[in-house]
């Protein structure tokens, strides 16, 4: 337990459960090239770039790859990104957070027009001081210059005030690389191995565990 008074949030899988609207927005992309997959499959998209999932996992060259992009958000902004749900808990988690005097961010890889769409669907952005995301053509889409980008928005420069809240190895290693400390969530999309092998400082089961695991603010 540590009182941290900045506490980022990754999106995708730590504040919703977005699974089905990234699933249609893959299957829409991957059908324009003739590729059929399982949807079962589909999970591992949530989290890292699109870019490299698609390069990663099909074997999509740069360029391919960047058109897979293109038909993935004509599918996601008309319907994908509220093909999705909150977390049970997690509006009561960061009311109690800002209530406390807590400084709540977002840092998610989903480009920031995108989570801000969502976030205020959702009724969650009234919560958040800043909600940082990658740019549409991918110059930051890495999650250390996500949260980089964060805290020098908000003028940020106590690092060890700082923790990243993420269900995936990027959260976890993007984290490391700035100099902070993070939170990994089994609720989401990584898994214990992940997450404690890629150096979480703290693991939440449930997002309950994140209240004691942030000093108990109810």
């Amino acid at each position: 337990m540590k009182n941290y008074k900045y506490i980022l949030f990754d999106l995708d899988g730590t504040l919703t459960d977005p699974a089905e609207g990234i699933a249609n927005s893959v299957m829409y992309a991957l059908d324009k090239f003739g590729v059929k997959e399982e949807r079962s499959n589909l999970h591992r998209f949530i989290g890292p770039p699109l870019w490299s999932s698609f390069e990663k996992f099909y074997g999509f060259t740069k360029e391919k790859s960047n058109e897979a992009v293109e038909y993935y958000r004509e599918y996601f902004k008309e319907k994908g990104m509220f093909e999705n749900l909150v977390y049970d808990g997690i509006s009561e988690l960061l009311k109690g957070l800002k209530n406390s005097g807590k400084i709540i961010l977002v840092a998610t890889s989903k480009p920031e027009a995108f989570a801000v769409q969502i976030l205020k669907h959702f009724e969650l952005y009234e919560y958040f001081e800043f909600a940082a995301g990658a740019t549409l053509d991918g110059s930051r889409s890495q999650k250390a210059d996500v949260i980089r980008y964060a805290l020098e928005s908000c003028n940020i420069a106590e690092l060890n005030e700082v923790v990243m809240i993420g269900d995936r190895e990027h959260d976890i290693i993007g984290a490391k690389i700035v100099g902070v400390d993070s939170i990994g969530v089994l609720y989401g999309y990584g898994g214990l191995d992940e997450l404690k092998n890629t150096g979480a400082n703290f693991i939440a089961e449930k997002v309950e565990d994140l209240e004691k695991i942030l000093g108990g603010i109810f």
